[in-house]
């Protein structure tokens, strides 16, 4: 029996995952990247990525999480590279609201490893964070952070070790299903190919432009802060955390170099009209609520950003990925639009994109994420 030819187009966060594990079962997997593996101008940038395993986003993730985190801690023994940290994870927020509801039905529904604080005990435990009255802290000690580029740096060459072919710096111009093969035209040159699995990124619509009006590519800003109590901010006395106070939701990571330390807005900064074109600068004025948020809630902090990064990814109207067989195709994938909380699950989509080609279907329940709500 002929053996299976599979394309990836994107090979950045979700893709270099997907490469790895067609690459590991023996499958013909030959990847397409515009730019050089482990770029900076998607969403893999930045340093540093939170692992959340007590959701704000829904208990209907967790499985994949768990699972998750256990092909983190794979990809770290078959490479050897240190990815995932796991140092505990603070969520911060008025308890009646959704998010922190949800990372309750997590923790009770999948017995999370966990403590719920209040005001006075995390005040105790984690004086860094100034909490309001109606607040409570829920530490998920499955948590932590992740290290991106060197995530999808090591995907990527461990999936070529195991016989995966990538052309870097080769874009995809076309995507045409003939017969039961898939045409790819690259750089000018045609491939043929059994399946297909999208992994663009802020580039999806390029390929699936029907997508326009419920994906959107947005600008993401990531900043970093001094502080002259650094010794606070160390792994092991400060976890991740991810905060939902006064309208603004925002993140924090310990200082990983010894001399700052990571506090970013979930907030987005505007569309991205034209993905190639990302416009990196930002004005001051752009900065307000995140500088407000870390003067009023991280005080030891000064308020200032000393470094400040720019990336984007793709966002959906409903926050949820779109991932599945394209709607009206035979053998074409999309996983995109992971709306700024792909990052943790790319390697548990990694082994669903395999699912999806050896079966059609996976094990996880990814109803929420089907591509049919929108694609006409």
């Amino acid at each position: 029996m002929e053996q299976k030819k599979v394309a990836v187009i994107g090979i950045g966060s979700i893709g270099s995952m997907v490469l790895w594990q067609l690459a590991k079962k023996g499958i013909q997997a030959v990847g397409f990247e515009q730019y050089g593996i482990a770029h900076d101008r998607s969403a893999a940038g930045g340093e540093s990525r939170m692992f959340r395993t007590a959701y704000m986003e829904g208990a209907e993730y967790v499985p994949m999480l768990k699972k998750s985190r256990l092909l983190w801690e794979e990809l770290e023994e078959e490479t050897g590279y240190n990815l995932l940290t796991l140092n505990g994870g603070l969520m911060i927020g008025p308890k009646d609201i959704d998010e922190i509801k949800n990372v309750i039905r997590s923790i009770k529904e999948f017995e999370i490893d966990h403590e719920i604080l209040n005001v006075e005990e995390a005040k105790k435990h984690f004086p860094q964070h100034v909490l309001r009255e109606d607040e409570i802290m829920v530490l998920d000690k499955e948590a932590g952070y992740m290290r991106p580029e060197l995530a999808v740096f090591a995907a990527a060459e461990r999936a070529e070790s195991l016989g995966a072919i990538i052309h870097r710096h080769t874009t995809v111009e076309q995507i045409e299903e003939l017969n039961d093969k898939v045409r790819i035209v690259a750089n000018g040159e045609n491939y043929e190919f059994d399946q297909v699995i999208v992994t663009a990124g802020p580039w999806t619509t390029r390929i699936f432009p029907e997508l326009k009006e419920n994906l959107t590519p947005k600008k993401l800003v990531m900043t970093w802060y001094p502080t002259s109590k650094i010794e606070n901010y160390q792994p092991d006395k400060f976890p991740v955390f991810a905060r939902m106070t006064e309208g603004i939701t925002f993140f924090g990571i310990p200082s990983l170099e010894g001399t700052m330390v990571k506090v970013a807005s979930v907030d987005t900064f505007g569309n991205v009209e034209v993905p190639d074109k990302l416009i990196r600068d930002i004005k001051l004025s752009e900065l307000k609520n995140i500088k407000e948020a870390v003067s009023t809630y991280l005080p030891e902090l000064r308020p200032d950003p000393v470094r400040i990064s720019v990336h984007m990814d793709g966002y959906t109207t409903d926050g949820h990925a779109v991932v599945g067989l394209v709607p009206g195709l035979k053998n074409t994938f999309i996983m995109g639009g992971y709306s700024g909380h792909g990052f943790k699950l790319a390697p548990v989509m990694g082994k669903i994109g395999l699912d999806l080609v050896e079966q059609g279907d996976t094990e996880f329940d990814i109803s929420h994420l089907r591509p049919g709500r929108f694609f006409s």
